[in-house]
């Protein structure tokens, strides 16, 4: 039977609707969700390719290469974390998280004295951000990385901004920036002077569109400056994360790395986003729905459940409360379902 289930895009924080085609119970296709508020029918190469991951996820609990099941990996997994002290143990969460999950691993933490630690972009979080409105009706609009190419949903309203009659200035880290295209003035210097550069334009009718930073003191500048703006994340629930959790920085992570013996991740790709000796880790654990530069260097991998296959809650990049539910029935252990095995 062919079946059509609503979901949310989880490729970055913008909070696109996904249409999902299951055909017997198999995942088969995509098309935007025409009545989603955020997208309103249109969808990214990334939000259309986004179930392929699906298609390559973990099925198998693995324990030093070697496949076994998931009850054998959880008591190995209960064995390492017995035989340090808890003050040594680290649980990573990220915004591929949903809130219902983060919660629980804030929870299962802080009652075993163990580090939590999420990490979002380097960026951080602002109590009041620009709406996606705000930034198609800005009369100018400051943009820090490639919106157009790795945010395009956001990008669509900076095109929408444009042929409103507002004046587009881009910072890129490459010439090739797409959004450069479409931009008034362009620039390849630092966040810095990007916006030192920018000072005597930036004012109440401007937003700041940005999805990176050269170092904590931009955000800072950024918050000071008389305007809106608006952080978008690479994951899809950063801001639900950053409401409940304290993030950290990428130094104040690469400290608690180093402190740490057992690294328990819970469905993020740390290993990709930081530069660390993860060798220096006597053992990583990766609880993860797919494969990933991390769950490839991990002494113990258990599957868990996509986002496809369990219900839960983002939020989006302008804070926005998004609910979705399960596309597909899966037997695969939640991260909620996970934290009760570890607690007995």
């Amino acid at each position: 039977m062919l079946e059509i289930k609503h979901t949310l895009c989880p490729s970055c924080s913008v909070g696109c609707g996904l249409n999902v085609i299951v055909n017997n119970g198999e995942i088969v296709g995509t098309f935007p969700y025409k009545r989603h508020p955020v997208n309103a029918g249109k969808n990214c190469l990334n939000g259309r390719k986004s179930i392929d991951s699906y298609q390559n996820r973990i099925e198998k609990a693995i324990i030093s290469k070697s496949e076994t099941d998931v009850e054998k990996a959880m008591n190995e997994v209960l064995k390492e974390l017995n035989g340090v002290d808890n003050s040594e143990v680290t649980v990573i969460c990220s915004g591929n998280n949903d809130i219902e999950a983060i919660e629980a691993l804030i929870k299962f933490s802080e009652s075993k004295n163990y580090n939590i630690a999420f990490y979002a972009d380097n960026l951080k979080d602002f109590s009041e951000v620009a709406s996606y409105d705000e930034i198609a009706s800005a009369e100018k609009v400051f943009v820090i990385g490639d919106l157009l190419y790795e945010n395009p949903l956001i990008g669509r309203r900076i095109v929408h901004a444009k042929q409103n009659g507002a004046k587009i200035y881009a910072l890129g880290k490459t010439e090739k920036s797409v959004t450069f295209n479409i931009a008034d003035e362009t620039s390849n210097s630092t966040v810095q002077e990007f916006l030192e550069n920018n000072q005597g334009n930036i004012d109440s009718s401007s937003v700041i569109v940005f999805n990176y930073v050269d170092s904590q003191e931009d955000l800072d500048k950024i918050e000071s400056l008389n305007c809106k703006f608006l952080p978008v994340f690479s994951k899809s629930n950063s801001k639900g994360a950053l409401s409940i959790i304290d993030v950290k920085s990428s130094d104040e992570m690469l400290e608690l790395l180093e402190s740490t013996k057992v690294l328990l991740v819970f469905n993020d790709d740390i290993v990709d986003e930081l530069d660390f000796d993860f060798g220096k880790i006597s053992k990583i654990i990766s609880f993860s729905p797919f494969s990933n530069k991390t769950t490839e260097i991990s002494d113990i991998i258990v599957p868990t459940k996509s986002w496809l296959e369990k219900d839960g809650t983002f939020v989006n990049a302008m804070g926005e409360t998004q609910k979705f539910t399960a596309v597909v029935e899966s037997d695969v252990l939640s991260e909620i379902e996970i934290i009760e095995k570890l607690n007995g």
